[in-house]
This record gives C-alpha cells, sequence and structure tokens, in this order.
C-alpha cells in the first residue's frame, strides 16, 4: 500500500497547499526526464498478495500474529488483516534469473507456510478467496490496523457520502453495500515490476496496455467473490468498485475511476503523472516535512508518489529515488495471485517476453489499434477469460486462445531471447502456458469446475466453498501448474 501517514483527517488548507506542491513536482519530474538523469539498468521485480486461511478454509484475520511469527521483512501487512504481502528483491531477467526467482519465491513461501502453521494458520494464492462470507466488510476488524489504512478508508468514504456499493453480474449476480473498503482487500494480486529508461517508458507501457487483455485471460483465478460465480477474472471489476471515489451522479457524468485501465496511448512517463494530477483529486493529501527533501543529491518528489500510489492504474508508473540515481519502472498490477509458483512465473515470463518485442517494433500495434479497443479486449477477457475473441490489428475478431498460441507466445519467445533469457529456461516456462492454453484450464476453470462437481454431489455452496479451497490449497503447495490439476 506505500508509505504511512500520520492521520485520518486534513484540513482546506492542507489540501490546497499539497496541490500547489503536486505541481512543483511535476515541473521537477519533468526537469529530470528532460535531463535524462536515470539509471539505464533494466531489472525485474515482483510483489505477492497473499492469502491467511484458518483450519476450516475460511479467512484468518491474524496478519500481525502470522507476520510476527514469519519475522522476514520481505513480508508486510496488506490493506486486508486477512492478507500479507511478499516483496522479492529486484533481479536480473537475464541467463537464469526467471529460475532463479521461481526458486527463491518456492523457499520463501515454503518458509512462511510453514511458519503460519505454527500458529494455526494457513497461505493461500489466489486471485479472491472462494471462501469469504456475507459478514465480510462488516466491521473494521477487516482491516488492518496502521494509519495509512484507516485515513484510506474514512477519505473514500467520505469522498462518496455513502457506502461503498458492489453490484457485478456475471454467471450470478452479486449486489450488497459494504461499510467499509474491505472488498480492495479481497483482490489479491501478483504485481511485476520492469525497469525502463524515460526514452523506453511510453512504448513499454504501451504495449502493456496492449496485452492487457490475452494477461489476463491466460492468468484468470478469480471467478468467485462472496459465494457467488462472476466474471473469470473478478477481481478486475470488484477493486474498480471498491475503491471508486464517485457517487452515482459522477459516474453518471463520465468522472473517471480511480482504478483505470487509461483512455489514450502515451508519449512521456508525464503524461501519466499530469493525468494523475489532472482528473484525480488528493485521497491522502499529507504533507512532507520538506517539499524539496533529497536522497543522495536525488528528488524523492513525495507528495507526487504518494498521490501516485492512490491512482490505481493497472499499468502504473513508478518513480524511484533510491539508490543514488533515481529510475522508472512499469508496475504491471492486473494479474492475480496463484495458482502456484510456476504459474506465477510463467505469467511474468509472458509479460516481460512481449513487451519487451512489441516496444521495439518498427510498426507498434498501437499505431494501428484505437486505445478503446484494447479497453474493450481487456473487459471481455476479465469476464470470458480464454472463452473470447477479441480484436487484434491485423487479424480482426480471433479466439484469444488462438491468438496466444500462433501469435503471442512466440513473440514471448523472441522476447526472452532478446533479454537474454537462456532457451531451456524460457522454454519451461513457455511450455506451462502452451499447456495451459491448449487444455484452457485456468485457475478459475478449474475453481469453477471444481464447484459445480462438488454441488452435483451434494454439498451446499458453503461446504462446497470450503472443501474447494482445501484441494486448491493442496494443489498449489504441492506447486504442479493448474493445467494438470485433476478435478477432485
Amino acid at each position: 500500500m506505500g508509505a504511512e501517514v500520520s492521520t485520518q483527517h486534513f484540513s482546506r488548507e492542507e489540501r490546497r497547499l499539497y496541490r500547489e506542491r503536486l505541481a512543483e513536482h511535476l515541473d521537477s519530474l519533468a526537469t529530470l526526464v528532460h535531463r535524462g538523469v536515470f539509471h539505464d539498468a533494466s531489472s525485474i521485480g515482483l510483489e505477492l498478495e497473499l492469502n491467511l486461511v484458518d483450519q476450516d478454509q475460511n479467512p484468518a484475520l491474524r496478519n500481525a500474529e502470522v507476520l510476527e511469527a514469519i519475522a522476514d521483512p520481505a513480508f508486510q501487512t496488506e490493506i486486508g488483516a486477512y492478507n500479507i504481502e511478499f516483496n522479492h528483491p529486484a533481479l536480473t531477467i537475464q541467463g537464469r534469473g526467471l529460475l532463479e526467482l521461481e526458486e527463491n519465491l518456492r523457499e520463501e513461501l515454503d518458509t512462511a507456510q510453514a511458519r503460519a502453521e505454527s500458529v494455526g494458520t494457513g497461505i493461500v494464492m489466489a486471485g479472491i478467496l472462494p471462501t469469504l462470507g456475507r459478514d465480510f466488510g462488516t466491521s473494521g476488524e477487516w482491516i488492518s490496523a496502521g494509519e495509512r489504512y484507516a485515513a484510506l478508508n474514512s477519505q473514500v468514504l467520505a469522498a462518496r457520502g455513502e457506502d461503498v456499493l458492489i453490484d457485478i453480474t456475471g454467471t450470478e449476480r452479486l449486489r450488497f453495500h459494504a461499510e467499509n473498503i474491505a472488498p480492495e482487500a479481497a483482490c489479491t494480486s501478483t504485481q511485476l515490476h520492469v525497469q525502463v529508461t524515460p526514452e523506453n517508458f511510453a512504448p513499454t507501457w504501451n504495449a502493456a496496455q496492449v496485452i492487457a487483455a490475452p494477461q489476463v485471460a491466460l492468468a484468470a483465478n478469480s471467478p468467485i467473490f462472496m459465494g457467488k460465480q462472476l466474471w473469470a477474472e473478478s477481481r478486475i471489476e470488484v477493486f474498480k468498485q471498491a475503491i471508486d471515489t464517485r457517487p452515482p451522479e459522477l459516474r453518471n457524468q463520465g468522472v473517471r475511476p480511480r482504478v483505470w485501465f487509461g483512455e489514450k496511448w502515451i508519449t512521456s512517463v508525464l503524461d501519466l503523472f499530469e493525468e494523475n494530477v489532472r482528473y484525480f483529486p488528493a485521497l491522502l493529501p499529507e504533507l512532507s516535512d520538506d517539499p524539496a527533501r533529497q536522497v543522495q543529491g536525488v528528488p524523492t518528489l513525495d507528495e507526487l508518489r504518494l498521490h501516485n500510489g492512490t491512482v490505481y492504474r493497472w499499468n502504473r508508473p513508478i518513480y524511484d529515488p533510491s539508490g543514488g540515481q533515481p529510475h522508472l519502472r512499469i508496475e504491471n498490477r492486473l494479474l492475480p495471485a496463484g495458482p502456484t509458483v510456476v504459474d506465477t512465473v510463467a505469467n511474468a515470463a509472458f509479460f516481460f517476453g512481449l513487451v519487451r518485442v512489441l516496444r521495439n517494433a518498427e510498426r507498434p500495434l498501437w499505431t494501428r489499434m484505437a486505445f478503446s479497443s484494447a479497453s474493450e479486449n481487456f473487459l471481455r477477457c476479465a469476464r470470458h477469460g480464454l472463452e473470447t475473441t477479441v480484436y487484434w490489428p491485423g487479424l480482426g475478431e480471433i479466439p484469444v486462445v488462438e491468438l496466444i498460441l500462433r501469435h503471442l507466445l512466440p513473440l514471448a519467445q523472441q522476447g526472452l531471447s532478446e533479454l537474454g533469457v537462456e532457451p531451456d529456461v524460457a522454454e519451461r516456462y513457455l511450455s506451462v502456458l502452451r499447456e495451459r492454453c491448449t487444455t484452457e484450464q485456468t485457475g478459475s476453470q478449474w475453481l469453477t469446475q471444481g464447484l459445480h462437481s462438488r454441488e452435483a454431489a451434494g454439498l451446499d455452496r458453503a461446504a462446497a466453498l470450503r472443501d474447494l479451497v482445501a484441494g486448491y490449497s493442496k494443489h498449489m503447495h504441492e506447486g504442479s501448474p493448474v493445467h494438470s490439476w485433476p478435478l477432485d
């Protein structure tokens, strides 16, 4: 969730000064970009949000106790009291870097699971924990301790002026009002980071937007929320509605949501930061002690970075002043957590390989594709997963499975080769994706079929979901990729 804040309440004067500082920081960032002072070494990173469950597979609101047992600063709180987050340090993708990432994730999660079990809790990697019940979000105990979480909750509710409405129609319909922003905590994700230079930022971001649709179709793992079967990747719509600061009247006027795909291709990283300031009021207008603060001669731009953290783009720009030389990253936020470590790294390989090759194309895809088509593709794939069609330049309407198998996986392989990934490492992960497409068994499909089979065997919905999560957790910890999971 980013930096801590010190209060839940902000004066009109603080909001005015914060707005002025945002404008100053935009100018400072523009100066840095034009001077070309950014670090140009490429690296990748990963953050993984996790669910905590009790022995009955229900959410365990015990993240403080679990983090104390894990005793590793790489694991931190998340907004939900039943969530934790793991931050993997940056590494190079060259050579056997992806394999190193897989091995490190497996070791860290095994250790965390063993320590969580010592306090009667399990860890589940899933986009949305299926056993969230009707009591979810009905009290403050669902929110983690911490001033930032409390401030975010109070500011979102104040902006809305009413409770949070979740209203989603998929295979079934879910409609309820939450008393706080706990539904945001339901959306546990895998966040991929790729470091880029200012010159490469715009083509990399545009490429990431183009491939968002096949990315989410291939990785779908969130079909169930609050006991209802919704979208293949319900997390996309749940998150948008959970953190929506707009009352219905502003939505009807076309005011932009804070969870945002965007509305146009960009030519510079500055386009995104300028849109943040132009369109989105500050949620957490906390003023730093020194607006011109620097670390090792690098402007920290605290207000601009804090504001950027409250605009929830699926591909978010990151300005990082650490390390004595600033650098820029794209944070790819649209993937769900899980189902397994090898699936997670395969999804990452797909992203890193594709954005590399597409950003360098002589005739980029985004020059032949309306931005609205990319946005519509994204929503189609979130709703229907691999069972949908998308529009693609030069191909027209095409089944997304065919697009991935015949066109995108070969491009991802080319991109990984350009990044210096060893051929056997690239093939390890691309073969996982190839088999997932061939079987069309994503995490979402396995969960949906598993729910139906359990209900057909006579279990009611609640019992079926508990048994489903138990089976999911077993396969997840065993580690075989989801396309090979039997239907228990």
